[in-house]
């Protein structure tokens, strides 16, 4: 079977499935829709600040100045400037990191350290503020009080972790 087919190939079988069943195949795919409609209108607002204040870091030049005041004590650990930028935007914006990641590896040289690391940093990271914008707006969830310092602690540990994991390994 061609890879082509495995998308439409598990719908067919998802209502296939429901037909055996008897189920309203249409009903309840149109309640399902609904429901995610309602679900992305919940969550929009929390997007649109979010991409909003990725936007501002990033053209402000308020990044390049943080990161310019965070790369000294980082390169003393071993991690490369150049990808603190990166370390920054991932919490905040799965495509910005990206693009920023895409800059990077146009620009550093294939298989440095740099590189690798922010591969691994890329990987091993999460886009924290969007997913508790997301999740946490999906169920309407207001206090978060602990998630958000648990999980930025854990993407300082993904950061650093990342230049350990290449040094071991790679």
């Amino acid at each position: 079977m061609e890879m082509n087919f495995v998308v439409p190939a598990i719908i067919a079988a998802i209502i296939g499935f429901g037909l055996y069943k008897k189920a309203d195949v249409f009903g309840l795919f149109i309640k399902g829709a609904n429901e995610g409609i309602k679900s992305a209108f919940t969550i929009l607002p929390s997007l649109c600040f979010l991409m909003t204040a990725v936007g501002m870091l990033r053209e402000s030049g308020i990044l390049e100045w943080i990161t310019g005041f965070i790369a000294p004590a980082a390169e003393k650990i071993g991690f490369p400037a150049e990808i603190m930028p990166l370390a920054l935007i991932r919490p905040f914006s799965g495509s910005a990191a990206l693009g920023y990641y895409k800059e990077l590896s146009e620009n550093l040289v294939p298989g440095s350290f740099a590189e690798k690391a922010a591969s691994v940093l890329m990987g091993g990271s999460e886009t924290t503020f969007y997913t508790v914008a997301v999740y946490y707006g999906a169920i309407g969830i207001k206090k978060g009080r602990n998630t958000v310092p648990a999980a930025l602690s854990a993407d300082v540990a993904a950061a650093i972790l990342s230049i350990f994991a290449v040094n071991l390994f790679l």
